[in-house]
């Protein structure tokens, strides 16, 4: 990176900020995400006493699960402001979270400090993929174990964001499209050099149960944050009516919100 871009990564990183602490981030994943953390947990295998992270962790969705299983459990995230809610859910399950402001890109810990890293729709989001793998890696003992979850291209999401993202300014040339860490091949050359071993699998999240798709785009548009940025903008240029209808349209199409679940496996030497 050069010393002209890291004032750009500075500012994207801010701005990622504040759209995730923008709305009611809480609210949209106890109504769309919820259930993934879970499964993600059962997928990976929690033992009693392990130490786990769970990166971007939002409102904690895999970090909770992880402690009820037992696990020593921190969460990590770039948007502290989040933290008061995973906090009220921990107390609420009787479990106890670490939570920790920081960088996927930056992990604050040293090699080797994990058992387990988790993230679900979190990793998928910074900005450069090959840095915040090699992160995921690094702080993993050897023989520890990853999961990631991430919405695939095809999918409902894949195409609520890349619709935003036709929207939203263009994204500095360093920047990768989230929705990459949805594609198989994309992974493998992420951690192709890593000294892991990655297995993968797809899954699917039934629809929020609104009543129509007009209510579901418009509650998104109320309660996730970095809608609301972007439909401020659009609102300036006259644009929200045209993404709102294109919006309402990918509804319609009943697509099943699927995602690409990612495990991998680090060597022991």
């Amino acid at each position: 990176m050069t010393t002209q871009e890291l004032p750009m990564l500075a500012e994207l990183k801010q701005h990622a900020r504040a759209s995730w602490a923008a709305g009611d981030f809480p609210a949209v994943a106890r109504m769309q995400l919820w259930d993934v953390g879970e499964r993600l947990v059962r997928r990976v295998g929690i033992g009693r006493g392990e130490e786990v992270l769970d990166v971007a962790c939002g409102t904690g969705n895999a970090a909770l699960r992880a402690a009820e299983a037992g696990g020593k459990v921190v969460g990590v995230d770039l948007t502290p402001e989040l933290f008061p809610a995973g906090r009220a859910l921990a107390a609420e399950a009787g479990v106890e979270v670490e939570w920790v402001e920081g960088d996927a890109e930056e992990l604050p810990w040293a090699d080797e400090s994990f058992d387990v890293v988790l993230s679900t729709f979190g990793v998928m989001f910074a900005p450069r993929h090959a840095v915040a793998a090699r992160e995921l890696v690094r702080v993993l003992r050897p023989g520890g174990r990853f999961g990631c979850t991430s919405w695939t291209p095809e999918g409902l999401q894949g195409t609520f964001f890349r619709m935003l993202g036709s929207y939203a300014p263009p994204a500095p040339p360093f920047v990768q499209p989230p929705l990459l860490w949805g594609d198989e091949s994309h992974v493998r050359e992420l951690f192709a050099d890593a000294g892991v071993i990655l297995e993968f699998a797809r899954e699917t999240v039934p629809l929020a149960p609104f009543d129509s798709p007009e209510e579901a785009v418009d509650w998104t548009a109320t309660h996730f944050g970095p809608l609301m940025m972007l439909r401020g903008l659009l609102d300036q240029r006259g644009e929200w009516d045209a993404l709102r209808s294109k919006l309402v349209s990918i509804y319609v199409s009943g697509a099943p919100a699927e995602y690409l679940v990612v495990q991998g496996t680090k060597n022991e030497s």
